[in-house]
């Protein structure tokens, strides 16, 4: 049976204190974040930790994700860079690389799919990552406890590292 999950990130300030969440139903759930990131290491994060929660499922996996910049490096982008030494077309180094490589491993030998969904439209399971995405930004904005959620059953939630100082928004190209 296929797990379908949402993953979703958060910003608030971009970069500024972020949050990361990933959600399959209220029981299915976890979220983390930092003090200074950007919304793009939060949506890379949050489908990171969903493979790592999920992995030792057997199960395939879908998500939703209202992040086409997550979608295509995790899709489309990746083997490219990878191939060009971790280098976009232009050139330049790829922007969360440590993060994308992460991906990268967690990817190998999975069935994974995306799907994008259109975010703040009232997508049921990704207003539910969204909201638990935005309220660990806020707890670490406003220096409360952090929501981390239940997890996967069985999977301990973690933190991830620390993230490299935060840099500005990634473009897609």
């Amino acid at each position: 049976m296929t797990i379908v999950a949402a993953a979703d990130g958060s910003a608030l300030g971009n970069p500024g204190p972020a949050g990361w969440a990933w959600y399959v139903d209220d029981d299915r759930w976890a979220a983390g974040g930092w003090p200074n990131a950007t919304n793009n290491q939060g949506e890379l994060t949050a489908v990171l930790q969903l493979l790592r929660a999920t992995k030792d499922t057997g199960e395939p996996l879908h998500i939703l994700c209202d992040s086409q910049y997550a979608i295509k490096a995790c899709t489309e982008w990746l083997a490219g860079w990878k191939r060009k030494g971790w280098r976009k077309a232009d050139g330049k180094p790829v922007l969360n690389v440590e993060i994308i490589k992460e991906l990268d491993a967690e990817l190998q030998g999975r069935k994974v799919t995306f799907e994008w969904v259109r975010g703040h439209v009232g997508h049921e399971m990704n207003e539910a990552a969204d909201v638990r995405a935005r309220g660990a930004a806020t707890a670490y904005q406003q220096g409360t406890e952090v929501p981390h959620g239940p997890g996967w059953p069985g999977v301990e939630v973690t933190e991830p590292a620390a993230l490299p100082e935060a840099t500005p928004p990634a473009t897609l190209f």
